[in-house]
Formats: structure tokens, sequence, C-alpha cells
């Protein structure tokens, strides 16, 4: 089956936050072209559709659970993909990443215990951090030629000088766009072994990982991992249902895991709904044409990206992305830093990218769009930049 990523699908007034609300910038900002928040301008599967149009006509959402087909498209997803076998109890399924990382912090660590997160860092990991009044503690990645790599002296610096807890681990890693390597994985690991530390596992991006590159689940690397990691995923970045939060959380460790279903039970939380369970269940089982044929088309806008970059704006270092959607560019040459930077495109290009905490200088753009949305927003970028 053929799907048309190149067509313009108008976002406008459907409650999109990227179209929609781009609140600080102001509103309707339909003029803008908005390459900022992590969602995709492509429909989902047809098999997605397909399920939420059957259950729409049924007409009744009662409250609802999965059964042993959501297990299995769960499972079989995990083990086709990404080698990795799970057991039915490891399996805790909840609203979203970001709200079960959230509770894992108040399950797992008191207030002002210190958190370990790495920098340029996703912006909800500080945001969660500091709203669960936990103490963020950084470990800042090293930019040479091109590409990040970690300061595994100061990694495990940071954690005995700060007593730290638990580590957010981001792989593949947003907003830098790093796949780590088995090298890596496992060097992070085992100082954290070493030490007592939970490792957070966000896997969400797991699906995008591009040749020769390849993402490597951190809780199978060693069977010791296995019982200090919660590893988080979910199909909403991968089959574009942001708007249909679920997240599939796999803890093996039995104590770990009766301690985060506890605090997701004192904050409400049961599952998800019969929406959200179907979407999921329906992409892992049938969405593999689909997200192969969407995993091509991003590796053209990557290179279609790279062209533009080195040939119409040497200006701005394209840093080459390994994983995720999103490309991490540097504008330091520009002379602006981040805020006055993102504001001045924004104002002056109409375009909307996003920057990340400890990263001045850098922007963030989100390509899964249709190759005539990215055209747009550069050649406006582009002439917003020769008027500095």
């Amino acid at each position: 089956m053929a799907y048309n990523f190149d067509e313009v699908i108008d976002r406008t007034n459907t409650n999109s936050v990227k179209y929609d609300f781009p609140g600080r910038y102001g509103l309707p900002g339909y003029n803008y072209v908005p390459l900022w928040i992590a969602d995709m301008d492509f429909r989902s599967p047809p098999c997605v559709h397909d399920a939420l149009t059957e259950r729409v006509d049924h007409g009744i959402f009662g409250y609802s659970d999965s059964d042993d087909t959501y297990f299995c498209a769960v499972s079989g997803w995990m083990e086709k993909r990404h080698g990795f076998t799970i057991e039915p109890e490891w399996l805790v399924k909840t609203q979203g990443v970001i709200p079960a990382i959230s509770a894992i912090l108040c399950a797992l660590t008191k207030q002002n215990d210190s958190i370990l997160i790495q920098y340029p860092s996703y912006n909800m990991f500080n945001r969660i951090i500091e709203k669960t009044k936990r103490k963020i503690v950084k470990n800042a990645l090293v930019l040479e030629d091109g590409k990040y790599k970690i300061d595994f002296a100061d990694f495990e610096k940071q954690i005995v000088r700060n007593g730290v807890k638990l580590f957010i681990l981001c792989n593949p890693y947003n907003p830098v766009g790093r796949v780590w390597t088995a090298e890596e994985l496992t060097q992070m690991g085992d100082i954290c072994l070493k030490h007592g530390v939970v490792v957070i596992a966000d896997e969400i991006h797991q699906d995008f990982v591009f040749a020769p590159h390849k993402h490597l689940v951190f809780a199978k690397l060693k069977p010791a991992f296995e019982n200090i990691t919660i590893t988080c995923t979910a199909p909403t970045k991968t089959f574009n249902i942001s708007g249909l939060p679920i997240s599939n959380i796999f803890i093996v460790d039995e104590d770990l895991r009766e301690k985060i279903t506890e605090e997701l039970s004192m904050r409400g939380q049961f599952g998800a709904g019969v929406l959200e369970i179907l979407a999921c269940q329906a992409a892992y089982a049938n969405g593999d044409k689909w997200l192969d044929s969407l995993l091509q088309y991003l590796a053209e806008n990557i290179a279609y990206s790279r062209n533009f970059f080195h040939g119409k704006l040497p200006e701005i270092d394209f840093i080459e992305p390994e994983g995720t959607y999103l490309l991490w560019l540097d504008c330091r040459k520009l002379g602006l830093w981040a805020k006055e930077l993102e504001a001045y495109i924004a104002d002056e290009a109409q375009v909307l990218l996003n920057r990340a905490p400890g990263a001045e200088g850098f922007l963030r753009i989100n390509i899964a769009c249709p190759r005539a949305t990215l055209e747009k927003a550069y050649l406006r970028l582009a002439q917003a930049i020769k008027k500095l």
C-alpha cells in the first residue's frame, strides 16, 4: 500500500496545540509554519483509523480495560522491532510517558532528592523534576566534531557528589538526535549499578532510528540492568496519536513495580480509555508497513534538510541526526542566544521552532511534515537569516 506523506492537511481549528495554540507568540498564529512541538503532520495509519471508526460506530464508550490481544500486540512489537521479550506482569499502562515519570519520581524518591538528567535536555524533564520538588543534577553532553558524546567522568562525579537516586535516560536522545551505542549505555548502566541509581529509560522515540544506527533497549543489555530499570515506551510518537495518551511501562523488578503502581493508584490513574487501547493495539498489530514507509520519507526529509543547510544556510551547522524526527541546529554563529534567536525567527520568518534547556544558540526543528511544508519554512528561514 502506498501512503501519501506529501499531502498537506489543514490542521487549523482542530484544537491542535501545534497549529491553534502557539501560546507565547499570540493567537491565532495561522500565518506561522509551526515546526516546534513534536507531533507529526501525517495521518495516522489506516489500521488505527479503521479500529477507531468501528468503535465510534458502536457508540458506547464505557469503562474499559485491555485483554490478551492488547498484550500480544505490544509484546509482539517489542520482540519483532527491538528484540525485547516482555512478560505480562511487567506491563503497566499509563496515560502518557510524562505522567508516568512524574509518578515514578514520587514513588521512588523524596522531595529534595537528586535526579540526574543530561544536557541539553528535553524541557519536560526539567519541569517534572521541579514540579515534584526534586533537585535537578546535570551531566552536560560534549559536542565534538558535530556529534554529542557523554562525559562519563562527570556522569559518575555528579552521582557521587549529589547522592543521585535516579537517572532519566533518554534514548534516542531528544533533542540532539543521538542513538546511544551498546558501549555508551553499558558504561552508564554500570555506573548506576555501582552507586545504586535507578534508571528511568525514556525510549519513546525507539521506532525512529536511521541506518546504520540501531535502537538498543537499555534493560536487555545486561541481566543486572533489568532490576534497576523502568522502561517507558508509547505508540503515540510512532503513529501520531498523541491526542490519545497511552504508554506502556515495563518494570521487571517486583518491588519497584509495586511502589509505582501504588503511586498511580493514589493518583487515580487506572490504565487507559477504550479508544487509546484500541489505537495502540491496532497500530502495533498492523502498523509495520506504514512505519517503514514513514521512515523512508523522514530519511528523505533529512537529506533535503542537510542539502539545504549546507548549500543555502552555511551560517547554521547541521547536526547529523541518528534518531528521532527532530533536527538539532547549531546557530551560534548568528550571535543570538536561544530565546532571542527563537523570537527573531518567529517574528521575522514566521516559523516556530523550539529551544531546549542548557543549549544557548541551538534550535530544534520537527521535520515530520510534508516536504512542501519544510521547503516553505526553510525559504522563510533563509530570508530571515540574510537580514541578520
